[in-house]
């Protein structure tokens, strides 16, 4: 192959960033571009994009990566994408429909992506979930209103009926394949995760019939896929690669293979799952201190936490393990025959940014950031250590200065394992002071409050069967040593980082992209083939997972093992505050109740 390199695309809540890696996984060049969120000032609820920018940043930042590296496009065996769990809304020539309220909803209009925060459809989401439908079953319970089904709906009632039946519904990952290729073929990550697509089944109609999507079963499910090629696994060929159109656009060769895509969650559980790792303070040449490699069958122990904006809990079983409030378990979401489970936390990224920038001493904060030209969390774990010198407590004992403030992080709703869009965020233990120091105690109860439903998420994932050795943390928040330590303490597991933490799912799309491109070379599939039937797909990921597990192995670069270091007694504090966790939950559930019959709500 020798020149080799593969290009991964990430589109992110806020950004989109393409690499250039090669066979081996080395980053050759990466660059990311800032693509545009529309909020209504009126409805907090409301969040929207658009194809035609998504596009326009993919293209952009493709042809900076490619002009960074050196290489030619020649050079590039495969392209894959992956990205929020979003909906995004096109006619039949692919042209953008509007989805925004009023009377441009349903013309054709720029903002043309419902965001996966979106929570516009929460009346149909109670709707889905009244039926008690098996469907449910296979999403932990309930239905959440950030997949696509319940926005489905919510266009459906919202919409005038011709305008409606015109459109093609697509998870943003999928359309990013339709986009390049021209071909309709869905992913079986998106369907199944967001989409109420069963295992071995695919879509009930009566139960789409039940919710008021009458008109969707009516066109055999053609508006979301069940007209178009069989639905493939991660990895395997969209098409016949790019379209002379999108190769154009991106600066690449027409015809260049594009993989199925995949969710931006688990893009990240591919870029990280497969990782060696060396224990804390080893040297990086003694490659004798590297864990053993990974076999498939492993990863059944291994959960991946894909932090960002939210925070996404993943883990793969052989058999199907159902969790009430997780979603899934998801069968063939990557691996065939494999099953999925996906926990979530709606606002962890979020969270702490919402922490820091309301409160009063954050622009003292920024000052001192600027002023001391250091990093702004550097500041806080500083000013939290002459916290604890002041109060007579030993290094690092962030713990005891909170001991008695509690929060309940759940600003945007509760994803996992409640289930409950309805729950709100709390503190307990405020005081008068508003000062840094009182903006470093927040801060770390902040990571506190995350870790501690990681214990929730994890111990649900524990109880139904699933045996959790190790997290594999990626993104931004993988970067704070401080929360994958109390993470550590409270679910009793190490935690692992990967090399490079922020590209763990843009290098998850790059596997992907590699495994498309030696798919097609080791099977002599004529790049412009296609899919014929189910039973082709089934038998071609069945024999390549091995390989696709093989190649996740060799581009995944040797990480780092956290243990936790928690005294007997920061774990007994710890342990407590779990518990007020879990009594706050009941409290918040009983007083909304209570609130509620008050109201005759």
């Amino acid at each position: 192959m020798g020149n080799a390199v593969y290009i991964g695309v990430d589109v992110g809540t806020g950004s989109v960033r393409s690499c250039i890696l090669e066979r081996d996984g080395t980053l050759l060049a990466s660059a990311t571009q800032a693509i545009r969120t529309w909020r209504d000032s009126k409805d907090h609820r409301i969040f929207e994009q658009s194809t035609a920018d998504i596009w326009d940043a993919i293209c952009s930042t493709v042809k900076q990566a490619l002009k960074e590296s050196g290489v030619a496009s020649s050079a590039v065996r495969g392209i894959g994408f992956d990205a929020t769990c979003s909906l995004a809304v096109v006619d039949a020539n692919g042209s953008p429909v509007a989805i925004s309220k009023g009377e441009q909803l349903g013309s054709e209009g720029e903002r043309n992506v419902i965001l996966w925060a979106d929570h516009r459809a929460e009346a149909e989401a109670e709707v889905i979930n009244a039926t008690e439908s098996i469907v449910l079953e296979y999403v932990g319970g309930t239905v959440s209103l950030e997949m696509e089904i319940p926005k489905i709906l919510w266009l459906k009632r919202n919409m005038q009926s011709k305008d409606f039946e015109r459109c093609q519904f697509f998870d943003l990952p999928d359309y990013l394949t339709y986009r390049a290729t021209g071909s309709t073929s869905r992913s079986c990550c998106s369907l199944t995760c967001k989409c109420n697509f069963l295992p071995n089944e695919g879509w009930k109609p009566e139960f789409f019939t039940q919710i008021g999507l009458d008109s969707v079963v009516a066109a055999n499910f053609a508006q979301i896929g069940q007209n178009a090629q069989p639905v493939l696994t991660a990895g395997l060929p969209v098409g016949a690669g790019l379209s002379a159109s999108a190769a154009r656009e991106l600066g690449l060769d027409q015809g260049t293979p594009v993989a199925s895509s995949v969710i931006d969650a688990y893009a990240g559980w591919i870029g990280t799952v497969a990782t060696r790792y060396r224990e804390q303070g080893a040297s990086t040449a003694a490659d004798a201190a590297l864990s053993p490699a990974p076999t498939l069958a492993s990863s059944a122990l291994r959960l991946a936490a894909v932090a960002g904006t939210s925070t996404c809990y993943l883990i793969q079983s052989p058999r199907d393990i159902f969790v009430t409030g997780v979603w899934g378990p998801y069968k063939n979401a990557v691996f065939p025959g494999y099953w999925m489970n996906e926990g979530g936390q709606s606002s962890t990224g979020q969270l702490i940014d919402f922490v820091l920038t309301t409160h009063s001493a954050y622009p003292e904060l920024q000052q001192r950031a600027k002023d001391e030209q250091r990093d702004q969390f550097d500041i806080l774990f500083d000013t939290l250590e002459a916290l604890c010198a002041e109060e007579g407590l030993g290094k690092g004992e962030f713990t005891e200065l909170t001991r008695h403030m509690h929060m309940y992080p759940d600003l945007h709703g509760n994803r996992s394992p409640l289930a409950d869009p309805r729950m709100r965020g709390a503190i307990m233990g405020l005081s008068l002071d508003a000062g840094l120091g009182d903006l470093a105690r927040k801060f770390y109860l902040a990571l506190e409050a995350i870790a501690l439903q990681t214990r929730h998420i994890v111990d649900a994932m524990r109880e139904k069967g699933h045996t959790i050795d190790s997290i594999f943390l990626s993104g931004g928040q993988a970067r704070n040593a401080r929360l994958c330590a109390l993470i550590a303490a409270l679910c009793d597991c190490e935690v692992v980082i990967p090399a490079s933490s922020s590209t763990a799912v843009v290098r998850g799309a790059a596997v992907l992209a590699r495994a498309a491109a030696d798919f097609a070379a080791t099977s002599h599939r004529s790049s412009t083939a296609t899919w014929n039937t189910q039973d082709e797909v089934k038998k071609a990921g069945e024999d390549f997972a091995e390989e696709l597990w093989n190649i996740m192995v060799e581009m995944t670069p040797p990480g780092t093992v956290i243990r936790s270091t928690a005294t007997d007694r920061e774990k007994k504090i710890l342990d407590v505050k779990y518990r007020i966790f879990k009594e706050t939950i009941e409290i918040q559930r009983r007083w909304r109740k209570d609130i509620d019959e008050a109201a005759n709500l």
